[in-house]
């Protein structure tokens, strides 16, 4: 092959398959044929316009599973043929501040896959040799994209809370991030909360995990959650600072709300709410390529896995809006190659 297919974006939802030449990755760089990508929202950056400069064609998407065909000049622990993945973070400089502290995922010099540069709606992806994850032959591709980005984004925010196993935590949201959430939160042995809107995702909860159901939509969250002696941390996920405000009433002295849904909207809070018992919010991005490893290995270990609609490649920007339409159950993924 000499050329590769591609949907790139320009301006608001125009969407254009295009072939480009197939060349040799850059030093320090791989090059992937793309076998699945998934459709996240964070995909909005670049398919609405949301960008430094969206005349500027870009190809979407950061859930990226495939196999290394080319390795560029200094790459060494990458050969063709291994089996890799890219998600949000598209991998850290190893030379600026925070990477010499070694807190990557805070790289000041890190591009972004399917933002600041092509991702993986195509056949063929470009990637920096810091930001590969290694993927388990045991996860089935169009399975292993989700968790690159909304896997790894619960994954890690749960992990870090303060709370010992055993301990009341919330996830609030059943949706593409709530969901893993919820199958997470189990695993790493915490007594689950989920909270939600409506009374008919309650046996969802239960399937995934969760011990307790609160139907938002019925009750006051905050106040339900005090009711059962406050959780430790609450991982919101719904993209609404408005749904997320409740919550800080309902966390236990030391307790954290761990914020992860992107959300047009600001949470409202009480300043009493925070200084009585010492209660924080704070927010969580992702994780490093390292982390992601630990997060692929942990969802195969516990039978973790996201709820996937399989959409063919040729049918990108349908799948695209079919993901914005909010009715998919629960990401949408582009099966490109096998």
């Amino acid at each position: 092959m000499s050329a590769y297919r591609a949907y790139q974006v320009t301006g608001q939802r125009q969407f254009a398959l295009v072939e480009r030449e197939i060349v040799p990755p850059a030093p320090g760089h791989v090059r992937v044929r793309v076998h699945s990508c998934g459709v996240c929202h964070s995909d909005v950056l670049a398919v609405e316009g949301l960008r430094a400069d969206p005349q500027q064609p870009v190809v979407p998407g950061h859930e990226i599973v495939g196999v290394i065909d080319a390795v560029g000049d200094g790459v060494h622990t990458w050969v063709p043929g291994n089996r890799v993945g890219l998600g949000f973070l598209g991998g850290q400089c190893n030379e600026c501040e925070f990477c010499r502290r070694g807190d990557f995922v805070n790289c000041t010099d890190q591009p972004t896959p399917g933002t600041s540069v092509d991702g993986g709606y195509a056949e063929i992806v470009y990637a920096r040799a810091t930001g590969l994850v290694r993927v388990p032959d045991a996860l089935d591709a169009s399975v292993a994209a989700p968790l690159l980005c909304a896997g790894i984004t619960t994954f890690n925010a749960l992990r870090h809370v303060p709370a010992a196993p055993g301990a009341l935590v919330g996830v609030q949201g059943l949706g593409g991030l709530g969901h893993l959430g919820v199958q997470y939160a189990h695993a790493l042995g915490f007594r689950v909360v989920a909270i939600a809107r409506g009374p008919e995702k309650a046996q969802l909860a239960t399937d995934l995990g969760a011990d307790i159901y609160i139907d938002s939509a019925a009750e006051d969250p905050g106040a339900a959650l005090t009711a059962l002696g406050g959780a430790a941390a609450v991982v919101a996920t719904a993209a609404s600072g408005a749904s997320m405000s409740p919550l800080v009433a309902g966390l236990a002295p030391r307790g954290q709300l761990v914020v992860v849904g992107a959300a047009p909207d600001p949470i409202e809070v009480s300043t009493s709410e925070l200084i009585f018992g010492g209660r924080s919010i704070v927010g969580s991005l992702t994780g490093s390529a390292a982390e992601n490893e630990d997060n692929l290995a942990f969802s195969v270990a516990n039978g973790i896995a996201p709820m996937i609609e399989p959409v063919p490649f040729e049918d990108a920007p349908k799948a695209y809006d079919r993901m914005m339409s909010g009715k998919a159950r629960f990401r949408v993924v582009l099966e490109i190659a096998r």
